[in-house]
């Protein structure tokens, strides 16, 4: 994992949905790697955002990846819905009811890449055994469900960890940040062992897409 490339993600929630299109071939040109895709149900988190009709639009006019977190209570019924929409990985919380282990088989049923999301109060210590399984692991730097909440640094150890276990298992999983990322914070997330950055209003409300996403990276 040492020398991975760092990964964009602009987080689509943040743009100007008046000018979808518009904004996504923005990042697009701007160099952004994937787009992340916050779909929530109004109950596993408090907020909705959007679903499989706009998800579907997006795949319309990106070629870019769709990298697709579903911030669902109940992620099984819908897996196949969003990779038929066009969702090339799917992200579900340690969190839900559902065994993570059904979860996991659901999404590789489906052809999708896998991830698994923990929020900033759940411990990693679950993953260690499922790493072999997964794409993506989604470490949360903020409580799921609202855009505009600061970075809580504290994650940063589960990122080291969940690093340190893929390292010595040999397990290539991307290991992503979600939550209060800008070029204030990524630096701490890429020295954590952080490889997928996404990042929302700092991306889209920047008149210099292409500036931050080089400054996310590092650059």
């Amino acid at each position: 994992m040492a020398g991975d490339p760092i990964l964009i993600a602009p987080s689509l929630l943040a743009s100007d949905f008046s000018r979808l299109a518009e904004e996504i071939h923005r990042v697009e040109e701007a160099g952004a790697d994937a787009l992340h895709l916050d779909i929530m149900d109004g109950h596993f988190v408090p907020n909705l955002s959007y679903g499989l009709p706009v998800v579907e639009a997006v795949r319309r006019v990106t070629s870019l990846k769709l990298d697709t977190h579903l911030m669902l209570s109940d992620p099984a019924r819908y897996l196949r819905a969003f990779r038929d929409a066009g969702a090339d990985s799917l992200t579900v919380h340690l969190e839900v009811e559902t065994p993570v282990e059904d979860l996991i088989a659901g999404i590789g049923e489906v052809g999708a890449e896998c991830g698994v999301a923990v929020n900033p109060a759940t411990p990693v210590l679950p993953l260690r055994p499922l790493l072999g399984s997964l794409d993506l692991v989604l470490v949360m730097s903020v409580e799921p469900g609202f855009g505009g909440q600061s970075f809580r640094p504290e994650v940063l150890d589960k990122v080291r960890q969940v690093r340190s276990w893929a390292a010595a298992d040999g397990a290539e999983v991307v290991i992503e940040m979600d939550g209060g990322i800008g070029p204030a914070t990524a630096e701490a997330c890429r020295a954590a062992g952080a490889t997928m950055l996404v990042s929302g209003s700092a991306l889209f409300g920047a008149p210099d897409a292409a500036g931050v996403i080089a400054s996310l990276r590092g650059g």
